[in-house]
């Protein structure tokens, strides 16, 4: 694909999006390369009502094909929240560190054996013409009682990948893209272009 938009402000998911995507497009835009970018209200109920919202706007005002993503951390003891509400758990404009607090907080008294969370990950390919497909991912892990790791952003170092024994903000960008709920859905995505591109 020569163009594709990522329809985030966020500059974290940027630059795994772009090193996801290496090769497969060949030149990614952002929000800040157009004059106007439209802002959409993320109000539905699931990942995946979000992402093609996001995507399906966006792409009927650049006219250009759109990647969005909507994902966030699912955690079974609270029945599944915060869920889509995961960038603004502790309130809007809730920083990374508050939604952080905030989740610890509801989990204070839990032992490890009940903190098993998993990040969900949808993201929708949206064309001017109207048309999308969605792709989707998980990670499963547990939430650990104290942050540990610089790397990532979000609820990235109070996730602990068992496998690894590190948080997602401990372990190396090329190991997190491979086994992320972000990851998984954009390799889902990866091998759609490539049939679509050839």
């Amino acid at each position: 694909m020569k163009e594709l938009v990522v329809a985030t402000g966020n500059r974290g998911k940027l630059l795994e999006i772009e090193d996801l995507l290496r090769g497969c497009v060949e030149k990614l835009l952002s929000p800040a390369d157009f004059s106007s970018f439209p802002a959409v209200v993320e109000d539905g109920l699931t990942f995946t009502e979000n992402a093609v919202k996001k995507a399906k706007a966006a792409a009927e005002a650049t006219g250009k094909p759109v990647l969005a993503d909507d994902s966030g951390l699912v955690v079974d003891a609270l029945e599944g929240n915060p869920g889509v509400f995961s960038a603004r758990f502790a309130g809007e404009g809730a920083s990374d560190a508050d939604n952080n607090d905030k989740l610890l907080g509801e989990l204070a008294r839990l032992p490890e054996t009940e903190r098993s969370a998993a990040f969900h990950c949808v993201v929708a390919l949206c064309y001017p013409d109207g048309s999308c497909r969605t792709f989707d991912g998980e990670l499963r892990g547990l939430i650990l009682d104290s942050p540990r790791g610089s790397e990532g952003f979000g609820y990235d170092p109070l996730f602990l990948v068992p496998e690894y024994s590190l948080t997602l903000a401990e372990l190396p960008m090329s190991i997190k893209n491979r086994i992320s709920h972000r990851g998984k859905a954009l390799e889902a995505l990866k091998e759609f272009l490539a049939t679509v591109n050839t």
